[in-house]
């Protein structure tokens, strides 16, 4: 069997989830709760079923597994989430991703964030975040927008974008689509650890909005708040989120 570093393991597996998924909805056989529920489960359990083999003695967490804890005696933990924005999936939007990250004691070491629909995966190990002109836009949640962000995107100076999952959020900040991606009011370790691992390895500004780092591998999988910008704004943006929460 072919040894996979842990860059190429996090690509083939942010990879073969997205085609997983993608093709579970093949002739349109399929719609609604019903897709998103049968995605989920095929592509977790081939997911499983690779991790198993190739990598046996490192923890896991998934938003569509049990948790039982016990990755909390293990310094090695791969955090996934096969569809991030199931609702955008199942309605046929592409603003859905796939998460793969490997966090270590804690802090994210690596990850690949898939974006199936556009055919494209970035790894945290060949990334870098375009450094052009501002957008002006700060991207939010489509389903869940927080309570204050739009005073917040006006002190900045910026016009807030609606937008599916997290993954694509902050693809969008990388691509410089957007300056800012920020949330609060409640995500868990899978929405983040990717997103999180692949910012930080292009150089852009990830934490909670206080500043402070976002840890991983807690006993307590809910992280309530992300904050993911271009570094040349951090400053301005930690300044006007200081004390915010939700």
């Amino acid at each position: 069997m072919r040894e996979l570093s842990d860059h190429d393991l996090a690509y083939h597996l942010a990879t073969g989830i997205g085609d997983i998924v993608r093709g579970t909805r093949a002739g349109g056989l399929l719609h609604g709760r019903s897709l998103a529920r049968v995605a989920n489960e095929v592509a977790q359990s081939w997911t499983d079923e690779v991790l198993a083999v190739h990598r046996p003695d490192d923890g896991t967490l998934s938003e569509g597994v049990s948790d039982d804890l016990s990755r909390l005696d293990k310094a090695r933990v791969w955090i996934i989430d096969v569809i991030d924005g199931t609702k955008e999936f199942s309605t046929g939007r592409s603003d859905w991703s796939v998460h793969v990250a490997l966090v270590v004691d804690g802090r994210p070491a690596l990850a690949s964030v898939g974006l199936p629909d556009a055919g494209r995966v970035f790894r945290s190990d060949q990334v870098d975040h375009v450094d052009g002109p501002f957008s002006g836009t700060m991207v939010i949640s489509r389903n869940n927008p927080p309570a204050g962000v739009h005073e917040i995107a006006d002190e900045l100076g910026l016009r807030v974008r609606p937008m599916g999952s997290a993954g694509a959020k902050m693809l969008s900040v990388l691509l410089g689509d957007a300056d800012v991606y920020l949330h609060a009011g409640g995500q868990y370790e899978w929405d983040q650890a990717a997103p999180v691992a692949v910012a930080l390895a292009s150089g852009l500004h990830a934490s909670r909005p206080d500043g402070s780092p976002i840890e991983f591998n807690k006993s307590d999988a809910h992280s309530p708040d992300i904050l993911v910008c271009r570094p040349d704004l951090t400053e301005k943006v930690l300044a006007a989120t200081a004390g915010w929460s939700v």
